[in-house]
């Protein structure tokens, strides 16, 4: 399907094979680290489950969207590695229309029917490397599905025959809805959204203890509007921001 490259423009992501801007070098150093995790390197091993990464944030309209579909864009441009990137926010999801696509089934429809291959939901972008799992109709048991044990067998067939395959979810907020928490079992890294002058120190403690489940949590600031060490990615490509 193809991908509304104006819509990823207007609303300030990252576009395919766009110039190099301050928001395109900021996330090629955020997934270097996050592939680390998941590849492992010279010196540590990878950590298990590792190329699941939990995009999540402890509030609603704290950046995670944004933060998980470009970092899934960043990711995708990588020679040997390719994205999947899933809408966990059943309840709000909005991956598909920032997008530019049209809906289908998706994760939650795969996780309550077990005749229906996760497989068969995922829809493939004209973006090399980039591919999309819809939330799918949410119900009334969401939480409850993914903590079945279908869904630790659906999320392995993501993966199961593509080892390069890195697979992003984007989370409800923490704060907000359950399966956020869930969720983090599932994963082998988490990656929490802080909003910049809006997310209370309390609320951060509190979401970061509802993702006990993953061990491995990392921290990233958003929408900062001041560097203290003057930093301006983009502006040596000669593209100031």
């Amino acid at each position: 399907m193809i991908v509304d490259r104006d819509k990823l423009r207007e609303a300030g992501f990252i576009v395919p094979d766009g110039p190099v801007t301050g928001i395109s070098e900021e996330f090629r150093i955020i997934k270097r680290q996050l592939l680390m995790v998941a590849k492992g390197s010279p010196k540590t091993a990878p950590v298990p489950h590792g190329e699941r990464i939990l995009i999540c944030s402890a509030h609603p309209n704290e950046g995670k969207t944004f933060c998980a579909l470009n970092l899934a864009l960043s990711i995708a441009a990588e020679k040997d590695n390719e994205v999947l990137l899933v809408d966990a926010d059943f309840a709000k999801p909005s991956i598909l229309s920032s997008l530019g696509l049209e809906g289908s089934k998706g994760l939650m429809d795969a996780l309550a029917d077990p005749e229906l291959p996760v497989e068969n939901c995922i829809i493939h972008t004209d973006i090399p490397g980039l591919a999309i799992l819809p939330a799918g109709d949410q119900t009334n048991a969401d939480t409850e599905y993914l903590a079945s044990a279908r869904t630790e067998q659906v999320l392995d067939r993501l993966t199961r025959h593509n080892p390069n395959r890195i697979v992003i979810f984007d989370s409800p907020p923490a704060l907000s809805a359950s399966p956020a928490s869930v969720l983090a079992t599932h994963v082998g890294q988490v990656l929490m959204v802080v909003k910049a002058d809006e997310t209370t120190e309390t609320a951060l403690r509190d979401a970061l203890s509802l993702m006990g489940g993953c061990e491995h949590i990392q921290l990233l600031l958003n929408g900062t509007k001041f560097s203290p060490t003057g930093r301006r990615f983009g502006s040596y490509y000669g593209y100031g921001e």
